[in-house]
């Protein structure tokens, strides 16, 4: 796996590689040939989504290769060796695009023949930027197979920084190469159309709230291939994306309709996804506390039950989660936010100046905080106030998480109560987190003295962890009451 930092340019037939000595020692050029099967479904559903799988000979790095989408810049890669069949996908890499595909066969649409010339940056043994000049002949199979040929140049960042490459690309834009629309040589032949958006005016609150929808969409889909491989954070900015979604949906009821069983398929996916970011969390969580202890205080083989068992359940955790998300279930929640994107039905409001209507839907999120904290007040019986507590925190996140959907368009005020509503977010948060360990060490100490081990320390750790919810309950009147000040200047 690798992450791909580059720059795409156009080039016309004639194009001439510039002098580039100055920016580092210059090695090269050497010519390779290359020769790419590409693989998709019969409807272009990778391609369309900007993900390319490819089988590739000759060059340095021959394989099965699979490009994801970009993400804050980068692409990341994947690669494994070549198989003998030019037929099948590589299971691995299959699954890796489930969430794409939806169960459609995988076959080979394209064919691209590259004549490479590769220049190199290097500074000793370092490789700093290759640059790729390519000459392209393109093939699209079907009933009528198309051929189309070109040139273009790639900048690739491998050992250097982003400076060197940006230099990098002002000498090629200089002897006449410009930056390139296209997100890759596939993309180039197939001209795929994108996914369908729904059609809103600029301006309005339709327009809004669908381009924030399409987003975490987006999100959504681009970290599953991540979470199937258990990479990390990878499961939490999933389910942030399918709670952000969700709590959008919630928010701007008047301006989508009739989101109610998305909401729900919604909430089962969070579900799914809490349960090992949980536990990966805790487990986290554990070993931080553990490495503090001075070693007099710990005993007995602490260390692998809080991390091996839970490592243990950690995993078999993602197995169910590789198991949901290729599943009908999941497939069905995706094409239902793909139908939800491009075709939604629309509020009265949403025809609304986006300026007032979401500012008010801003507000009432807000009211809605304050309501469940005077309703949780209200409550004698400690047990139960602490439940109602639970229903504050997820107000406020509710309220953080449509305040920043509206970040872009309404301006800095959102910004200011999306950070308002995340501090009470996390001060109980680090409560609800405090007292969840506790139950888990207690669980994790029953089962450790029955196999006769010493839980001196499975007692440290609850003293440490009762002490840090008591600090965030204590915290919490002094944040509750900072927030107030600042959402009355907010809204």
């Amino acid at each position: 796996m690798g992450i791909e930092i580059e720059d795409k340019f156009d080039v016309p037939p004639d194009f001439q590689l510039p002098d580039l000595t100055g920016l580092a020692e210059v090695v090269g050029p050497k010519s390779f040939q290359l020769v790419a099967l590409y693989y998709d479904t019969p409807d272009l559903r990778l391609a369309r989504r900007g993900v390319t799988l490819r089988r590739r000979r000759g060059g340095a790095d021959p394989g099965w290769h699979l490009k994801l989408p970009k993400a804050k810049g980068v692409r990341q890669e994947i690669a494994i060796p070549l198989t003998r069949s030019t037929k099948t996908v590589p299971a691995e890499l299959a699954e890796l695009v489930r969430a794409y595909t939806r169960g459609a066969e995988l076959g080979v649409v394209a064919e691209l023949a590259t004549r490479r010339s590769v220049t190199l940056l290097k500074d000793g043994d370092r490789r700093l930027v290759e640059i790729a000049d390519d000459r392209v002949k393109g093939t699209v199979f079907g009933a009528e197979p198309k051929v189309v040929r070109w040139r273009e140049v790639e900048a690739e960042l491998m050992e250097g920084d982003e400076k060197l490459l940006a230099k990098t690309g002002k000498r090629l834009m200089k002897a006449g190469a410009a930056p390139s629309p296209a997100t890759s040589k596939l993309a180039k032949l197939l001209d795929p159309p994108p996914p369908p958006r729904a059609a809103t005016e600029p301006g309005t609150a339709g327009h809004t709230v669908m381009a924030y929808l399409a987003g975490q969409v987006t999100a959504l889909l681009s970290q599953d291939p991540r979470a199937r491989r258990e990479e990390e954070d990878a499961v939490h900015q999933m389910r942030v994306a399918a709670r952000r979604l969700r709590s959008a949906l919630k928010a701007f009821k008047p301006v989508v309709k009739d989101t109610a069983a998305i909401q729900e398929e919604l909430r089962w996916l969070g579900n799914v996804l809490g349960a090992v970011r949980d536990l990966e969390v805790i487990r986290a969580r554990f070993a931080g506390a553990l490495a503090g202890l001075p070693a007099g205080l710990v005993a007995g083989p602490i260390a692998a039950r809080l991390g091996d068992d839970l490592l243990r359940r950690e995993q078999e955790g993602y197995d169910a989660v590789r198991e949901s998300l290729s599943g009908d279930r999941y497939y069905a929640l995706l094409d239902a936010l793909d139908a939800l994107v491009s075709g939604p039905k629309l509020g009265k409001a949403a025809a609304d100046p986006a300026e007032t209507r979401l500012a008010d839907v801003a507000a009432a999120n807000w009211n809605r905080v304050t309501k469940a904290y005077a309703t949780a007040q209200a409550v004698d019986d400690p047990e139960r106030r602490e439940i109602a507590m639970h229903d504050v925190r997820k107000a406020a996140k509710r309220a953080r998480y449509t305040a920043e959907a509206l970040r872009d368009t309404l301006g800095k005020p959102m910004g200011k109560l999306a950070r308002l509503a995340e501090a009470v977010q996390e001060v109980l948060g680090a409560h609800r987190d405090g007292v969840v360990a506790q139950e888990t060490l207690v669980e994790e100490a029953g089962a450790a003295r029955a196999a006769g081990e010493d839980t001196f320390t499975y007692g440290v750790l609850v003293g440490q962890e009762r002490a840090a919810a008591d600090r965030a309950h204590q915290d919490f009147p002094r944040v509750w009451s900072e927030t107030m000040t600042g959402v009355e200047k907010v809204l």
